[in-house]
């Protein structure tokens, strides 16, 4: 008799813990969401880490997709929406910033790929370069919306028309993904693997 009382604990306690793990990821103070919205798709936080260079926090790291995803190429390969969120740590000059994700991808792109995301990455330079500096605590998103492009969408205000080639979208993701990410650890936080 005293069965459904305990039975009703048991399913609160169940409750109770299902909407906690909802809550926000935060990482140095920035607080990531679960899930997002791109374009009204729901997409859900598949990893989140810090990008150090030596001892320094740079910036935290979120990536999006429809599922969940643990390889570069299950990422890469997606169909459906996704994103990746920066929100920086610490001042930096923004074209520092811009010549870093180039340097980024020529790292981590095959050699015969690079001549066609030329002009993508120019323009992807010059809207760092127009921002001047992004001070800690501001916010950048890359977005891949299929049958758009790549939006780039820096402190709250989209930067341009789409870069149009779903290359150039996972040619920026190598950046963290690929074979020489920009920081291994976060590469692996990115891919939802425990630190």
């Amino acid at each position: 008799m005293n069965t459904f009382p305990t039975w009703l604990a048991g399913m609160a306690l169940c409750l109770l813990s299902i909407t906690s793990s909802a809550a926000p990821v935060e990482l140095a103070g920035v607080k990531l969401e679960n899930s997002a919205s791109v374009h009204g798709s729901k997409l859900e936080l598949n990893g989140a880490g810090i990008r150090y260079k030596a001892v320094f926090k740079v910036y935290t790291a979120g990536l999006y997709l429809t599922k969940k995803a643990g390889t570069p190429d299950e990422v890469l390969a997606m169909p459906g929406p996704k994103r990746l969120s920066i929100t920086m740590l610490r001042d930096i000059d923004s074209d520092e910033l811009g010549k870093l994700f180039t340097r980024g991808v020529q790292d981590n792109e095959p050699k015969g790929e690079m001549s066609k995301l030329i002009p993508g990455l120019i323009r992807m330079s010059q809207v760092f370069s127009d921002q001047k500096k992004l001070l800690a605590g501001d916010n950048f998103l890359i977005e891949w919306v299929p049958g758009t492009g790549t939006i780039l969408t820096v402190k709250g205000k989209v930067q341009g028309e789409p870069f149009k080639e779903p290359e150039f979208f996972n040619a920026l993701m190598r950046i963290w993904l690929g074979p020489s990410p920009a920081d291994w650890k976060l590469k692996e936080a990115l891919l939802g693997k425990p630190a």
